[in-house]
């Protein structure tokens, strides 16, 4: 599907960006992969990873609406994954927040529009369903101006949808990283902020794996959600370092102590697949239905029972301290 294309990676030097780029060279042959982003340094330190002949690296911020339209120019699909995702800091700076996730996911929809860009996937995250917290609430928006951009498309072939999941293993910012550099330290302890805390636990590579499963299976419209298993944080850290004590020292601002991913309040719409669930648009579509029951890969899916809910505290599928260590270990792998 993605050999001979052209592909746009919005914050295209982050975790996943880069994992995505690895992917598609080792499986696909790209006409070009088009890495946008902000950051010159990213992208100097990115380039000497991946020098391609396809890579192309378009410096540019999400804010700016004509330079993502210059980006965009000859693209056949795009993954928005640039975001400001560090919950206590949107706590803290909600304007430049909500410049980035919103303003910024509402100019890739018209830069899109305006190429007429084939597909275009954003990823969202767990925070955006039932959302306590800034991020979570820029996500949550987000996820509904591409969803409805798909009413905006008139005649045009462009298509948006959404991926949602939940905490990457490893990836930037997260607590394995943290975690790792506080043993490495020589730390006493291990800081827990609640003692029940649970969290959906996802590798890159099986977000990557998603995405592009996604872009074959969507009509546009959909949120895609994967059915990943839980963690308990302290069994994270147990996995991590089971020789040193853990010392409760409380809640982030803004922070859960689950995660949902697929709402009750969205029981109505969500439909379950073998190994993920869509979330359906609330609104109706004048180009296509909302039936969304069969994909375009031809998978069949169910409706869910009245309230069902897709929450880390009661899902079906805890990993074991072994399992954690197991999977730290594959994400480690590049």
């Amino acid at each position: 599907m993605f050999s001979n294309k052209v592909i746009l990676i919005t914050g295209g030097t982050g975790s996943f960006g880069k994992k995505y780029v690895r992917t598609l060279l080792h499986r696909f042959s790209p006409a070009k992969i088009i890495i946008y982003s902000r950051d010159e340094l990213k992208q100097f330190e990115m380039a000497q990873e991946f020098n391609s002949s396809c890579m192309r690296y378009f410096i540019g911020d999400v804010r700016d609406q004509d330079r993502l339209s210059q980006a965009m120019r000859g693209v056949d699909y795009v993954i928005h994954a640039a975001a400001l995702k560090q919950v206590p800091v949107a706590e803290y700076n909600p304007m430049e927040c909500i410049k980035t996730n919103i303003n910024g996911a509402a100019n890739v929809i018209q830069a899109a529009l305006a190429n007429e860009v084939e597909k275009i996937i954003a990823l969202s995250t767990d925070k955006a369903a039932n959302p306590i917290n800034l991020y979570g609430t820029t996500k949550l928006a987000s996820d509904k101006l591409f969803v409805a951009a798909n009413n905006l498309v008139g005649k045009r072939r462009t298509r948006f949808s959404v991926v949602r999941y939940g905490n990457v293993v490893g990836s930037r910012g997260s607590v394995v990283p943290y975690f790792d550099k506080l043993i490495k330290a020589g730390t006493e302890y291990l800081p827990i902020t609640d003692v029940e805390m649970t969290r959906f636990w996802i590798t890159l590579q099986q977000g990557v794996d998603f995405v592009l499963k996604n872009f074959e299976r969507m009509y546009g419209g959909e949120i895609f959600v994967p059915k990943i298993p839980s963690i308990r944080i302290v069994d994270l850290a147990t996995a991590m370092a089971p020789q040193l004590p853990q010392k409760v020292i409380g809640i982030r601002p803004g922070e859960k102590v689950h995660e949902v991913m697929c709402p009750a309040d969205n029981w109505h719409l969500t439909v379950e697949y073998r190994d993920h669930f869509v979330i359906k648009p609330a609104i109706i579509f004048t180009e296509h239905n909302n039936d969304f029951m069969l994909n375009l890969l031809g998978e069949k899916g169910d409706a869910v029972v009245r309230g069902f809910e897709y929450n880390s505290e009661k899902n079906s599928h805890f990993l074991t301290v072994e399992e954690i260590k197991a999977v730290n270990r594959l994400a480690d792998e590049k």
